[in-house]
C-alpha cells in the first residue's frame, strides 16, 4: 500500500511539473529492467498465485522472499544514477535485514497485529506462523522479534479506510519511488529541464 501511494503521488507530482513547465514527461530510463521481472517471479509464486502459494512450505516461501529482495537490490545498484533509487535501495536493504534476522519473513508482532484483526481471530493464529498465505509477515511475540524497529510495526491512523502494517524500510522505498517518478526527466523543445537530484 505504501508503494502504491508513493507511485500515485509521484506520478501526480510529475504531471504537475509537466503542466507548470509546459513540457513532456519521460518515464525513468531503467537499465537491465529484466532483472525486476525475473526476481519478481519468486514473490508471484509465493504470495500472489493461489495455486502455488498454498503448496509452498514456509522455508520455501522465505527463500523466495529473500531471493527476490536480493535481486531487486541488484537492480537498484545498476540504476543508482536515477533520482530516488539510493533511498529505495536503502529501504530494501533494511527490509532484507529484518527478514533475514527473523527466519526469512518480515516480523509482525502480536501487538501490531491486534490493530489489524479482531482479538478473537488473533487468538486463533499460531505464533511463529505466517500471518496469512498472501502475507510476507510472520506472527511473533514482541519480545521474540529481532530488530523490532525494522519490523512491520507501523499502522495508519484509525481514520484511514484501509488498515495495514508497514516498516521503516517500506517508508524509505515509498520515498524513493516518489522521487524517482516526481523528478523523472521532462523535455521542452528537445531540452532536458530536469536538474540532477542526488537522492
Amino acid at each position: 500500500m505504501i508503494l502504491l501511494l508513493a507511485v500515485f503521488f509521484g506520478l501526480l507530482a510529475g504531471w504537475l511539473r509537466v503542466r507548470l513547465n509546459q513540457s513532456i514527461w519521460q518515464p525513468p530510463e531503467f537499465q537491465h529492467a529484466w532483472i525486476v521481472v525475473i526476481f519478481f517471479v519468486p514473490q508471484l509464486l509465493a504470495f500472489y498465485l493461489p495455486a502455488t502459494r498454498s503448496r509452498m512450505t514456509t522455508p520455501v516461501v522465505a527463500a523466495c522472499l529473500i531471493t527476490s529482495q536480493i535481486g531487486l537490490l541488484l537492480f537498484c545498484l545498476l540504476n543508482k544514477h536515477l533520482p530516488g533509487i539510493p533511498i529505495l535501495a536503502a529501504g530494501l536493504f533494511l527490509n532484507l535485514l529484518a527478514i533475514s534476522a527473523n527466519g526469512g519473513l518480515m516480523p509482525l508482532s502480536t501487538a501490531t497485529a491486534a490493530h489489524l484483526i479482531p482479538e478473537q481471530v488473533l487468538s486463533n493464529l499460531n505464533i511463529g506462523s505466517r500471518f496469512s498465505l498472501s502475507s510476507k509477515d510472520v506472527l511473533l511475540r514482541p519480545e521474540a522479534v529481532n530488530f523490532p524497529w525494522l519490523s512491520d510495526q507501523f499502522v495508519p491512523p484509525d481514520w484511514f479506510p484501509y488498515q495495514f502494517a508497514f516498516s521503516l524500510g517500506d517508508v524509505m522505498i515509498g520515498i524513493g519511488a516518489f522521487l524517482l517518478l516526481a523528478y523523472s526527466k521532462t523535455f521542452k523543445n528537445g531540452t532536458v529541464l530536469t536538474r540532477k537530484v542526488d537522492l
